[in-house]
């Protein structure tokens, strides 16, 4: 039988949550079997920037940084929980992809 690889990418870890949520609970209503959400580690971009526009006076510095959170999800590829799968609305700043594989 096929899986459904899901994987999850955004810059608010509730926002995340919530989706998993809603994917475990789609999972429990088809009864398909899910692994997961299993957290992957969290990238951080940093990128420091010049507080001064002109280059003149003490060199100081601001840090902005972004980081990004994934979760990971496999569950079985039974159609009717890969139809509902596909209805869930994702927010605009989480990235969802989906991936079917062979056991």
């Amino acid at each position: 039988m096929q899986q459904a690889r899901v994987r999850l990418a955004g810059t608010s870890p509730d926002d995340l949550d919530d989706i998993c949520d809603d994917v475990r609970e789609i999972a429990n209503n088809t009864g398909v079997n899910l692994s997961g959400p299993i957290p992957l580690p969290t990238k951080t971009l940093e990128v420091p920037t010049r507080k001064s526009p002109d280059g003149e006076g003490t060199a100081t510095w601001e840090h902005w940084e972004m980081r990004v959170h994934k979760r990971l999800i496999d569950l079985d590829a039974d159609e009717r929980a890969l139809r509902q799968l596909m209805r869930i609305q994702v927010p605009n700043d989480v990235s969802i992809e989906i991936v079917l594989e062979d056991n």
